[in-house]
């Protein structure tokens, strides 16, 4: 809505880079610090309708997905609950983007679930040592460090959590029991246990897929409202809208009467989510302590057994939330302050901590249907928050008899777009550069490891692990690097042979992530660019004058950093 972006996210001026920076007791400096300010006092009665319908779209929405990321994570379903609200009071007064929703997402959960032995107390207490350190980043400014990590890393990273979430929510879809969590175990033991499914939890589940798939397709496919059209077409089509853009909370709906009847029956053929925490989160201190059938664990013994947890958390997390950020921003035309998001996932995470939350971040699933729903400020996150304490005070006796493989369903249907099968086509013809002199040596290649996990020696394999072997971790960057600095056109001046040597690669203007130049079959140069949300690939012109012309375009200054990473990160 063009009136909502004079009062959030405005472009600044080409000469604000140059003006000095505003003090933190000055107009400027509170409104930087509050970006409340800047669009409260122009706020409207259409503005807030438009947040009313898309804080209601996103809280149907939150609301199963909460619960199945509460599975995911390792922990039981009110965890889910009690981690998405607090974010949408905070970043209603600290956002800088209108269409940002902070809560649970799948990436994070899997990461709780591996350095928190699926223990409350230690994903409580991890949530408020995460906010401390991106507290820490925000108030040093250090949210530039983000734009060094390669966009080959992160994408191999998500297509890794996509698989790895995936397959372990088979084992709900199926009904089977006594699964380990172990990403290979419970490879095994799903393949040797599939004769032990339960016809219902995977007919029911299936059903909830395909429904979720059609639901997705039809909102897709949704022709826009135009004004000519009659008043009953247009009704119509509000109705469409608001069914798929509900689908998740319709499908676990469906799902829950369904198992509902069966109880009233006396026969329950599925699998159910079972009690459920009533009421409100007590608000409380984190827990710095735990005791256990062993003894008392102490906050130095619970820190040293999260171990590397405190760093990749916390950075997963101000990667995924920025990333989203920025993505939505270059779509829409506005900006977002990087350090300003480092203070409001930080406080989220503080504040969270207090009524047992685990770490959250940026949901790209649920920004994108904040986006869509027409919102026009972040006060469309109180109406979310609403509905979420809403749930959790009243609706939590109903959320018994809802099954399992309902939920995984929805968690696969979540996480399943996130998986980016062209990365592979990518590196591999990347990779075809290694022998030209430009990329590292073989050996250097080969030498990469395949696999990883924790110090202690554990067989489970850290969610790192995967990506790792996917893209190169350590190794791209190099080539990256290399590339950018016009190793293959060096390599003629050194003598190396010509027919397999990589095309100098040519920055664009006005970016300031390097681009991997690769070779088409036909052996045409292009250029990839891996900031416009997926790759896209330009022939490269000879014509001066197009080149001036592509420089001078507005359209193109700073995307390909800003689109690198939201497109594929969070659910």
């Amino acid at each position: 809505m063009p009136s909502s972006l004079k009062a959030l996210g405005q472009a600044r001026p080409s000469g604000a880079s140059m003006a000095p920076p505003a003090g933190c007791c000055s107009p400027a400096g509170v409104q930087r610090r509050l970006p409340i300010l800047a669009w409260l006092p122009d706020y409207s009665v259409q503005w807030l309708k438009m947040d009313f319908i898309a804080g209601l779209s996103v809280g149907l929405t939150v609301i199963p997905q909460a619960l199945a990321y509460a599975e995911v994570a390792g922990l039981p379903p009110q965890y889910g609950l009690y981690s998405a609200f607090m974010g949408c009071f905070v970043y209603f007064f600290l956002g800088t983007s209108r269409d940002v929703t902070l809560g649970p997402t799948a990436i994070m959960s899997l990461l709780v679930s591996f350095y928190t032995f699926h223990e409350p107390a230690y994903a409580v207490l991890l949530a408020f040592l995460s906010g401390c350190i991106q507290l820490a980043m925000g108030f040093l400014r250090l949210g530039f460090l983000l734009d060094f990590i390669s966009c080959p890393v992160i994408k191999g990273f998500t297509s890794a959590a996509t698989i790895t979430i995936g397959f372990g929510q088979i084992k709900n879809l199926l009904g089977l029991q006594d699964i380990p969590r172990q990403f290979f175990l419970q490879v095994y033991q799903t393949f040797r246990k599939v004769g032990e499914t339960r016809v219902g939890d995977a007919v029911l589940g299936l059903v909830c897929m395909v429904l979720l798939l059609v639901l997705k397709l039809m909102r897709d496919h949704v022709p826009p409202v135009h004004p000519e059209m009659p008043p009953g077409v247009r009704l119509s089509h509000g109705l469409v809208w608001t069914a798929t853009t509900a689908r998740n909370a319709l499908v676990v709906s469906f799902a829950a009467l369904v198992a509902y009847s069966f109880e009233v029956t006396g026969y329950q053929p599925f699998v159910l989510t079972g009690q459920t925490a009533e009421g409100l989160p007590p608000v409380r201190t984190p827990p710095f302590s735990v005791t256990t059938a062993n003894g008392t664990v102490s906050f130095t013994e619970m820190v040293q057994d999260m171990g590397a947890g405190l760093a990749v958390v916390p950075l997963m997390g101000l990667l995924e939330s920025i990333a989203v950020a920025k993505s939505f921003a270059s779509q829409n035309n506005y900006r977002v302050d990087a350090n300003q998001e480092l203070l409001a996932i930080g406080l989220t995470n503080v504040l969270g901590s207090l009524v047992s939350s685990y770490p959250v971040t940026g949901s790209f699933g649920r920004t994108a249907v904040n986006a869509q729903s027409g919102v026009c400020t972040p006060a469309g996150g109180l109406v979310t928050g609403a509905l979420v304490l809403l749930s959790l005070d009243y609706l939590t006796s109903p959320f018994y008899y809802i099954p399992k493989s309902a939920l995984a369903a929805v968690t696969i249907m979540a996480v399943a777009p996130l998986f980016d099968a062209s990365i592979f086509r990518t590196l591999w013809r990347v990779k075809s550069v290694r022998g030209a002199g430009v990329g590292p040596a073989a050996g250097q290649w080969s030498a990469l490891p395949c696999s990883g996990g924790p110090p202690g020696g554990d067989t489970e394999p850290s969610p790192g692990s995967v990506p790792a072997t996917l893209c190169g971790v350590g190794v791209y960057p190099r080539l990256q690097h290399r590339l950018h600095c016009g190793a293959g056109a060096r390599g003629a001046a050194r003598g190396l042979p010509q027919a397999g040597r990589h095309p100098r690669l040519r920055r664009p203007a006005g970016s300031r992530s390097p681009c991997a130049a690769v070779r088409r079959p036909e052996g045409g140069p292009v250029l990839l660019h891996p900031g416009r949300g997926r790759e896209t690939l330009e022939p490269r012109t000879r014509d001066p004058a197009l080149q001036h012309q592509r420089r001078l375009s507005p359209g193109t200054q700073g995307r390909p950093a800003e689109g690198l990473m939201g497109a594929r990160m969070g659910v």
